[in-house]
């Protein structure tokens, strides 16, 4: 991708133009003309892409410049002006780039906010749990929220008037405004508060509509749009929401992609997201293979699909295969050093005692391994390194207690019970290893981690019978947590989940105002406990549907999923 970029930033001038653009880079003066700003913007968001897989922090640009150099820092909009590092343009008097001389159809304002957003939504999907920091991060992105707001104010008011290339800026400003109200829609509500406090403020609908219309368009950021999109419906709703996915509007949003670029590991990548969704196991494996094999520049592009792999095999209750690929990405990556040394512990304690244990790994030595890993991006803490750390201290103990089943605790949460709930088979399975993990915990001596674990073997059990149909089973399995609370002594997390998982089992059933209750004492009686900014934006979700389904009258059936 950058090596296409490159191509077209040496085709409209290279260097040399980024001189007559920037007053901070010496050799030059005057401006870019539209199709060389697009050459260089093209640059910079492959540059920015790239160092967003790796967690650099800088990825040079040019011999120069670093590349967060090469949009400059833009000041906020104020007496109807916007300022930027090339430009100054009158918003009210038709000279905004889209009717300028020169046929100059690039906002240098719409690019630095882009730029500014896409950083924010790098630190949102790694925030920490108390949110503090992701506010402060926020704020800092103001400027660029009111940018978009003041562009899309423009584009709607009668002083607006199209120029040739209309539909490229037009298209910046659908994706920005988009992007911005979409993320602050699916916030929790009290951290939403905060944010408005401030000056932001979100709607869903708008948001999904404004990328929509983006991602139909025929400009520079038509597939931005389109990006944005399947990230929302295949990851964002189903790992931070109830798990019910549009699963319809992804496939129409990639199968022209797809059919236009068969190999292309992008597309490919999310196809295999969709069949992983769908319950299609062995196709989501197909995908993701196809996808290491389309492209092999960007290795930490095979490390994304390694996860996913990772997560298949474990769906399919084949540890040796899961192991391969937490090994493979423990090795060879360096996004998340702890979870990955976690995972590789998690799958060989599955492993049967006859079992051969590959590379000589001991499970125990690696849990002792994690905490050291600990790993801080952008000065944020991970959210599913602190709980595996948690979750591997008691390895520490020169007599430890082993964890009962941690490759499927881990699975419930990255929500994938929700795919193997759409194959009985492979919910059947899961089941038979948790049930024998129970009758292990039954018949062993007790410990101070006792009721832990057998809260969570409830837990996980009582998704199982749920996707099985066996109601009551289930909602006996999650009640019979709520009844253990006092008695539970380091996993407090499973407390709130099951009143979560409760309540989506109502919503099933049609007891929405149930499950509104029981959702509002998951969220407001319990604090400071593992994953809490996870569980409380699925709460969030499910809050949202089970509103929708009493106004409506209608049972829940998860068509509204943020």
């Amino acid at each position: 991708m950058n090596g296409c970029a490159l191509g077209v930033r040496v085709q409209w001038g290279g260097e040399d133009l980024v001189h007559a653009a920037c007053p901070s880079v010496p050799g030059g003066s005057g401006f870019l003309l539209a199709e060389e700003i697009h050459a260089e913007v093209c640059y910079a968001e492959c540059l920015l892409q790239r160092a967003a897989l790796t967690f650099l922090q800088i990825i040079k640009a040019s011999p120069h410049r670093p590349a967060k150099g090469r949009i400059r820092e833009e000041k906020p909009l104020s007496q109807g002006h916007l300022i930027s590092g090339w430009q100054s343009w009158d918003l009210n008097a038709g000279q905004f780039g889209i009717c300028a001389p020169h046929h100059t159809v690039v906002i240098p304002g719409t690019i630095t906010s882009w730029f500014h957003l896409q950083a924010w939504l790098i630190i949102y999907s790694h925030h920490d749990e108390n949110m503090v920091s992701f506010i402060k991060g926020g704020i800092k992105v103001r400027n660029s929220y009111q940018t978009y707001k003041e562009l899309d104010n423009l584009v709607q008011s009668s002083q607006y008037c199209k120029g040739e290339n209309h539909r490229h800026f037009e298209g910046g400003v659908k994706l920005g405004v988009g992007a911005f109200n979409l993320t602050l829609s699916m916030l929790p509500t009290r951290i939403l508060r905060l944010l408005e406090f401030v000056g932001f403020s979100g709607n869903k609908d708008y948001g999904l509509l404004q990328l929509e219309e983006g991602a139909s368009g025929h400009s520079f950021r038509a597939v931005l749009c389109v990006l944005l999109l399947l990230c929302y419906h295949t990851f964002l709703t189903f790992v931070l929401g109830t798990g019910h996915v549009n699963v319809e509007e992804a496939e129409k949003l990639l199968q022209p992609y797809l059919k236009r670029y068969p190999k292309g590991a992008i597309f490919l990548f999310f196809a295999g997201r969709i069949e992983a969704i769908k319950g299609n196991v062995d196709t989501a494996i197909r995908r993701f293979e196809e996808c290491c094999e389309a492209q092999q520049h960007w290795k930490q592009f095979h490390h994304m699909c390694y996860w996913e792999l990772m997560w298949c095999f474990t769906y399919k209750g084949q540890w040796k295969m899961a192991y391969f690929y937490a090994d493979l990405l423990s090795k060879e990556n360096s996004w998340s050093k702890a979870t990955y040394i976690y995972m590789k512990a998690a799958y060989l304690s599955m492993f049967g005692k006859e079992d051969y244990k590959p590379f000589g790994d001991d499970e125990v030595e690696l849990f002792r391994a994690v905490p050291a890993l600990k790993l801080k991006i952008a000065g944020k803490s991970l959210p599913t390194e602190k709980f595996a750390i948690r979750k591997s201290r008691r390895y520490l103990s020169p007599k430890p207690v082993s964890l009962p089943i941690p490759a499927l605790e881990m699975m419930y949460i990255w929500n994938g019970y929700a795919v193997i709930g759409k194959q009985p088979e492979l919910t059947d399975r899961i089941l038979g290893i948790i049930t024998k993990a129970e009758e292990m915990l039954e018949k062993g001596p007790e410990n101070e981690y006792s009721v832990d674990d057998e809260c969570l073997v409830k837990l996980l059990k009582g998704l199982c019978l749920k996707y099985l149909g066996r109601v009551q089973e289930a909602e006996e399995n999650f009640r019979s947590i709520s009844s253990n609370e006092k008695k539970i002594k380091y996993d407090h997390y499973l407390i709130p989940n099951a009143l979560l998982e409760l309540a989506l089992l109502f919503m099933e059933q049609g007891r929405n105002e149930e499950a509104v209750k029981l959702l509002e004492t998951a969220k407001q009686n319990y604090k400071n406990y593992s994953m809490e900014s996870r569980t409380h934006f699925r709460i969030q979700a499910a809050v949202l549907q089970a509103k929708s389904s009493l106004e409506n009258g209608t049972r829940s059936t998860g068509s509204v999923s943020l």
